[in-house]
């Protein structure tokens, strides 16, 4: 638990009588009471990815129940676009920001200037880094994302037991994503061992020889379009005389659709000749595909439980309370180590859609045709 900075006070209109209570609820004006004003702007990078759309309209809709002002912006992947945004924002009278960031390393400046007016920041799921002005973070655990991935392709692979060899094209998230390395190294902890002693082998020569250099094999701005033109040349290019792809780590959904647009357009057919494919958002075109074999499991970040844990750390702020963190020593953005809520991700396969994705209320079952 981590005690909130005091907050400056705003001082009541001249005149109100001053027996009225000194703290405003949830959702009051600034001007008319004590307290930190339930006014927030949340600012998300993009459209392009089914889940940004929903953790930002789900966050905006439980914060405008508890009678919250709220400015919800997407930035469509331009970081001049989401610094705008977020300076319009505090201008129009944010008092706490929620930040999912486009490039992690750009928005200090302006977050130093929001904090001047004595604006709040949560980085939401993307650390901010090189700033002192992000006040606490929210996310699941992404090393952990990516070490499920890991470990999917170990077990069903039987790697531990000695099998092998395994023809691997890695993928890596956008190299501006904060997040992508994290995913990476997550999942290049558990398969490097396996591409040292021979038991995976990567036809294409795309396997970073250690974390650091993952970017090499990077998908900027996570496009799908991007990582199936990747996969295209890696099919041309390497597998050509009779081989085939066995397994492909795909750090999430977004690319791994084109990475499976590419197998469909060079002839790969669901089942045994389909590799196995990992994912990472359980967005309803990769349920789909998952359901028809065509994607091995994906990683689901259940995004309502993070907007809620983000939720209570705004309630927390408007009341001037402890809000509450569960690590104080991970995530350090080059400048502070960032108070953080951590939630833990889940696999789910093709015959786990129906009990943790559609029972839990999360999808349809006649959004991916059950």
């Amino acid at each position: 638990m981590t005690r909130i900075k005091n907050l400056s006070a705003v001082l009541l209109a001249a005149g109100l009588a001053a027996g009225m209570s000194a703290c405003a609820p949830a959702g009051s004006s600034s001007d008319e009471a004590d307290g930190v004003s339930c006014n927030v702007g949340i600012s998300m990078p993009t459209r392009s990815l089914e889940r940004w759309i929903n953790d930002g309209e789900g966050l905006k809709e439980k914060l405008e129940a508890q009678d919250c002002t709220v400015d919800l912006q997407y930035a469509d992947d331009k970081t001049d676009q989401q610094i705008s945004q977020i300076q319009n924002q505090v201008a129009g009278g944010a008092k706490i920001l929620v930040v999912a960031a486009i490039d992690g390393e750009t928005l200090g400046p302006t977050l130093e200037d929001a904090k001047d007016q004595d604006v709040q920041v949560i980085a939401y799921d993307r650390l901010i880094n090189g700033t002192e002005a992000v006040d606490y973070y929210a996310t699941f655990d992404n090393y952990k994302v990516g070490q499920l991935q890991g470990e999917f392709i170990e077990k069903q692979l039987g790697l531990a037991e000695g099998k092998g060899p395994f023809n691997l094209e890695p993928f890596a998230g956008s190299p501006d994503d904060n997040n992508a390395s994290f995913f990476f190294s997550g999942a290049w902890d558990v398969l490097l061992p396996y591409v040292e002693s021979g038991q995976l082998v990567v036809p294409s020569g795309k396997s970073p020889a250690n974390n650091d250099a993952w970017t090499s094999i990077g998908i900027l701005g996570w496009q799908s379009a991007d990582a199936q033109a990747e996969m295209d040349n890696r099919l041309q290019s390497f597998y050509t005389g009779g081989e085939k792809v066995d397994v492909v780590l795909s750090p999430n959904d977004s690319l791994a659709l084109g990475i499976e647009a590419s197998l469909d357009s060079a002839g790969y057919k669901p089942g045994s000749d389909w590799p196995l494919i990992t994912g990472q958002d359980a967005d309803v075109a990769n349920v789909k595909a998952m359901l028809a074999d065509q994607q091995s499991m994906t990683v689901w970040k259940d995004t309502r439980e993070l907007g809620a844990q983000v939720e209570t750390m705004i309630m927390a702020l408007v009341n001037e309370e402890d809000v509450e963190v569960n690590d104080t020593d991970t995530y350090n953005n080059e400048v502070k180590v960032v108070p953080t809520y951590i939630l833990d991700p889940q696999v789910v396969t093709k015959d786990t859609v129906q009990s943790a994705l559609v029972d839990s209320g999360f999808l349809e079952a006649g959004d991916v045709g059950l």
